[in-house]
């Protein structure tokens, strides 16, 4: 995704390319949302259409579900090593979240923006406002469900939710809805319409890439 424009100057922090032309500094994306609202299932076909993101894999300590893969959709790792992941500074961010540990591997997204890659991370809402008072110049998008109804439907069909845990996530989902003003970008992910969402995303990076004063993220 590029946007061709006039010469911004010596003052603008594009990056000269290889061959002399000007090509925006990487974005980083955080993609955040309620559980259940289709993160994952965004992320998936996001990768499926070959977006040119790198995605940063999340460790967590819980349970894999039903038809995920380790080192794809999460890395599953122990307490154990998750705390001394946590005592060595390896997370950008972690946090508990219904009483599983979730980390953002600080080491992969250093890398991947030092190669001048755009990379996005999956985080809950509160990993978000972690990240924002760390770097603020990233790109936060909250992905948003329908109506209530439309989630609560969609964490009954995962059939991994006792009813207590079903109830607590819909009343999370509910105050987290309120850190909207955290984010910088909405996008709602309507049932059988990804790829509407993933147009969105797109639109979204689009733009970035055309800012006259270009984010910069410094890890």
């Amino acid at each position: 995704m590029k946007c061709e424009g006039s010469d911004p100057g010596p003052e603008s922090t594009l990056r000269a390319g290889p061959t002399g032309s000007r090509r925006p500094e990487p974005l980083l994306i955080v993609l955040s949302g309620p559980s259940g609202v289709g993160k994952d299932a965004l992320l998936s076909r996001m990768r499926e259409l070959g977006r040119p993101l790198h995605y940063v894999v999340t460790a967590t300590t819980r349970p894999r579900r039903a038809g995920e893969t380790n080192g794809v959709d999460y890395h599953f790792i122990s307490p154990d090593e998750f705390q001394k992941t946590v005592d060595e500074g390896g997370f950008l961010e972690w946090a508990v979240v219904y009483g599983n540990c979730y980390g953002v591997p600080k080491e992969e997204i250093t890398v991947a923006l030092a190669k001048g890659e755009d990379t996005i991370v999956k985080v809950d809402v509160q990993g978000a406002g972690a990240i924002k008072g760390i770097l603020p110049e990233a790109v936060f998008i909250f992905l948003m469900h329908p109506s209530e109804e439309e989630l609560e439907r969609r964490l009954r069909s995962r059939l991994s939710e006792p009813p207590a845990d079903l109830k607590l996530r819909l009343k999370t989902a509910e105050e987290e809805t309120k850190s909207l003003p955290l984010f910088d970008y909405a996008v709602t992910n309507y049932e059988g319409r990804i790829d509407d969402a993933v147009s969105k995303i797109d639109a979204i990076v689009t733009a970035e890439k055309c800012r006259v004063k270009p984010r910069v993220v410094k890890l």
